[in-house]
């Protein structure tokens, strides 16, 4: 069986105010035509399909649309898996999970029995070829309960053994499924395993389950021969196990990730064995940082002016020299098909004061980790699934749909 892995599409994501609309068209039309040319069975999506929990309708089309045509008649893919990450609402996701099951597209939003989780894919002729423990993204209330009296360190190890133990209930599930047969057990999961590594500005926040960091690789049982991983965005390996990856994100989602490639993973079975391939997806725009003092600054933005092909970059002014008119000066060298879409003067800093990493920018923080952070700070006591929380969750998630779809039908029209 042939089986596509991909991940954290990311799908309605703007980058610095620029939407990315025909740079996702984009990547889904080539993804299409992989499927099509490795004659791919079955497509494995883990986690963070949308960029925001309720995405606005251009981007709710390119979802339904990619998915009607990945399984259209003639198409070699049988089966799609899609399940939630951090970033997507488990309610919106599983809303029209019964017409596409009609589809053979699966989909986990949120969390379920083991027996529910898991099932298995067959082949053309009708034989068993996969079985698959479908794991969304696993939030605090899906694996531990809060009591009275519990510390901080009580509440890790419960959450972690929660972790565990739903692993192991799917696997000895999707064992009772197998039944015997030598075919794989492919997983999925959205999380942080530990070793993991990401990169300064590429979207990943909240990687904890709960207060846990980290979750350790001996979570996810042996008899898993592939766990399809969703996340973090660069492409790796947890703890140099073939069978644990992550493909990490099809377009970057911040100039970091633009200096490294891209990539979607191609698995094939034989019996029981998973042998798996990197397949490197093209750039569908290009994204450079510019940065240094203000000649080589000014240098590369006239290269980059001439050329041809269209530039989103990043400016980062890192010389000695005090540039207060570092805006004018980088907009007199910018023409033809380059864009600015940020500028940062790293000599504005006070004196003797250092960026802290760990510290956010308000730029780089999507509209619903704002409110979310504001909702801590406003109800600190409250637990996060809190009833009046979710209500306002809910009343603030519609009105950003609003705004978001008002907003995609001005750069359409």
């Amino acid at each position: 069986m042939k089986i596509l892995h991909t991940s954290d599409w990311h799908l309605g994501h703007s980058l610095y105010g620029r939407r990315r609309h025909e740079e996702f068209r984009r990547f889904l039309s080539w993804l299409l035509g992989l499927i099509q040319s490795e004659g791919i069975e079955a497509l494995v999506i883990a986690g963070d399909v949308f960029d925001s929990a309720v995405p606005g309708t251009q981007t709710q089309a390119l979802y339904y649309d990619f998915l009607r045509e990945a399984t259209a008649e003639g198409s070699s893919c049988r089966h799609v898996v899609i399940i939630a990450g951090n970033h997507d609402s488990p309610a919106f996701l599983d809303a029209p999970a019964g017409l596409l099951s009609s589809m053979h597209i699966h989909v986990t939003g949120r969390a379920r029995t083991p027996e529910e989780e898991t099932f298995v894919l067959h082949g053309a002729d009708g034989e068993p070829e996969l079985v698959v423990c479908a794991v969304p993204f696993l939030r605090d209330r899906d694996l531990y309960r809060a009591k009275d009296g519990d510390n901080m360190d009580a509440r890790d190890h419960l959450m972690a053994e929660g972790m565990k133990d739903h692993y192991r209930l799917a696997a000895e599930e999707a064992e009772k499924l197998r039944a015997g047969r030598e075919i794989p057990i492919l997983a999925t999961g959205h999380l942080f395993a530990a070793g993991g590594s990401t990169s300064g500005d590429d979207g990943v926040r909240d990687l904890c389950v709960g207060s846990l960091g980290q979750v350790e690789a001996d979570v996810f049982p042996p008899c898993f021969d592939y766990v399809a991983l969703g996340h973090l965005h660069a492409a790796q390996k947890v703890h140099g196990e073939d069978r644990l990856r992550y493909t990490g994100s099809p377009l970057p989602m911040g100039f970091d990730e633009a200096r490294r490639g891209h990539e979607v993973r191609l698995l094939t079975t034989e019996g029981r064995r998973v042998e798996s391939r990197s397949v490197e997806v093209p750039a569908f725009q290009r994204l450079e940082r510019v940065e240094g003092d203000m000649d080589a600054i000014e240098r590369r933005l006239d290269e980059l002016s001439a050329a041809e092909e269209s530039v989103w970059a990043e400016v980062l002014h890192t010389g000695q020299d005090m540039v207060p008119d570092l805006r004018r000066r980088v907009e007199e060298h910018v023409s033809g098909k380059l864009e600015i879409l940020r500028i940062r003067n790293a000599r504005l800093l006070p004196e003797g004061m250092d960026a802290d990493p760990e510290q956010d920018d308000l730029e780089d923080l999507g509209v619903e980790e704002v409110f979310e952070r504001r909702l801590r700070d406003a109800f600190p006591d409250r637990p996060a699934d809190d009833k009046e929380l979710e209500e306002l969750r809910s009343a603030f998630r519609e009105a950003a749909a609003a705004v978001r779809d008002a907003g995609e039908e001005s750069c359409a029209s």
